[in-house]
């Protein structure tokens, strides 16, 4: 199966789809089971053997911050060479005890990579407010960095939590000085909401960068993705996305090239496509929905988000319902809240208009068995014109459904 599956994202024609669980030269990663969780590997360990070490990342922005969060943001970000990562437990919420057990994870992991502490990124995804078990967690340290090889497979499985498969790739990007390899492995399936989801994403590319430009493509492309996603509206205590590069290859990326822009269109792609994987995969989901509202810059953002997350949007989504009442509720809500000036919308369902000035359209019959035909599809799309004009925002959502509720209602038990 095609990596890139989603009608959304277009694969760019310099990027051709390697073994997914394959890595850019001169990295290693490995996957173990520590006992963090009840079954499954549960430590992942990620190594940058160089040449170079060139770093980017971007965190949640929520005000309870996970401590593998607080203590990676007091890392090198820019030239980290390992990251570190477990499932089972988020290790927040958990104080003073919290932080040492983070601390003591990233030294651990850098005294066995013969690295500075302030060299290796941290990242864990789970329950809140429990206490990660420590010597577990080192343990599994200790175990990973002896299982380190040229393949993803494991560490991409450490990094699960409800999600139902693992979401990675790896790509060969034709440059003007060469070929590069870019890969990817991500986790989530709920607690999300644009400007993060509960998600952990870690990148890697042999190409050479320097670290203002990765920083600069990485956060252009998590905003193209990550920040545009939602399945629940729940804004996550841990979201990390490491981003790293070494020079293997050999392939310099210069800045304000056509290099540059080559590579970015291949990790926006990658990143996209991640992101739609993260939705669909959205507990309980059976479909994804797309909302794309332009109008005032103002309004655009919190009419898309208030669609996106309208539980009764996202039942109609999972049922295949057409009923475009609910996204003109969502819409006025938002629009109530924001100062829309009125109710002048516009909208179209898979490119079918409905409504125009905020009335509703008359549709024939076959207009209306159609619009029902369309709706059932895996991936449906809504457009709405608000009031105003020069922005545009667009987000990525999941349904609401009955597995939804019964995955998170037993979560803990």
């Amino acid at each position: 199966m095609s990596f890139f599956r989603s009608r959304w994202v277009e694969r760019p024609a310099h990027v051709a789809e390697l073994e997914p669980t394959a890595l850019p030269a001169g990295f290693r990663a490995a996957g173990v089971a520590a006992g963090i969780k009840a079954e499954g590997l549960d430590v992942g360990l990620l190594v940058n053997d160089g040449p170079v070490h060139v770093s980017a990342a971007r965190f949640t922005s929520s005000a309870l911050l996970g401590a593998p969060v607080v203590v990676s943001k007091e890392a090198a970000l820019d030239r980290l060479r390992a990251t570190l990562a477990s499932s089972g437990n988020a290790n927040v919420a958990d104080g003073v005890r919290g932080l040492e057990t983070a601390r003591a994870a990233q030294s651990a992991a850098a005294a066995g990579l013969a690295v500075e502490s302030y060299e290796v990124g941290i990242a864990a995804t789970g329950v809140i407010g429990r206490a990660l078990p420590r010597e577990r967690l080192l343990a599994g340290v200790d175990s990973a960095g002896a299982e380190l090889a040229a393949d993803s497979r494991a560490f991409s499985e450490a990094i699960l939590t409800t999600d139902r498969a693992p979401k990675r790739a790896c790509l060969a990007v034709e440059l003007d000085g060469g070929q590069v390899r870019l890969a990817a492995q991500a986790k989530g399936a709920g607690m999300m909401s644009p400007s993060f989801a509960t998600l952990l994403c870690f990148v890697e590319t042999d190409a050479a960068l320097s670290a203002a430009t990765l920083d600069l493509l990485t956060g252009v492309t998590v905003k193209r993705s990550f920040d545009r996603i939602s399945v629940d509206g729940q804004l996550s205590t841990s979201d990390t996305v490491f981003c790293l590069a070494n020079g293997a290859s050999g392939v310099r990326v210069e800045p304000e090239t056509d290099d540059e822009l080559r590579f970015g269109e291949a990790l926006d792609a990658l990143l996209r496509q991640l992101a739609l994987e993260i939705v669909s995969d959205g507990e309980g989901c059976e479909r994804i929905g797309r909302v794309v509202v332009r109008g005032a810059w103002h309004l655009v953002q919190p009419v898309a988000r208030a669609v996106a997350n309208s539980p009764l949007v996202k039942t109609a989504l999972h049922g295949a319902d057409p009923n475009f009442g609910r996204i003109l509720q969502a819409a006025g809500q938002a629009l109530a809240v924001h100062g829309g000036g009125g109710f002048a919308v516009d909208l179209e369902v898979e490119g079918r208009a409905l409504v125009a000035g905020g009335e509703g359209l008359e549709l024939s019959a076959d207009d209306w068995r159609a619009l029902e035909q369309a709706v059932r599809a895996p991936e449906v799309e809504y457009a709405l014109a608000v009031p105003g004009e020069g922005g545009e925002a667009e987000v990525f959502f999941s349904d609401l459904s009955h597995g939804y509720v019964s995955l998170n209602a037993d979560y803990t038990t």
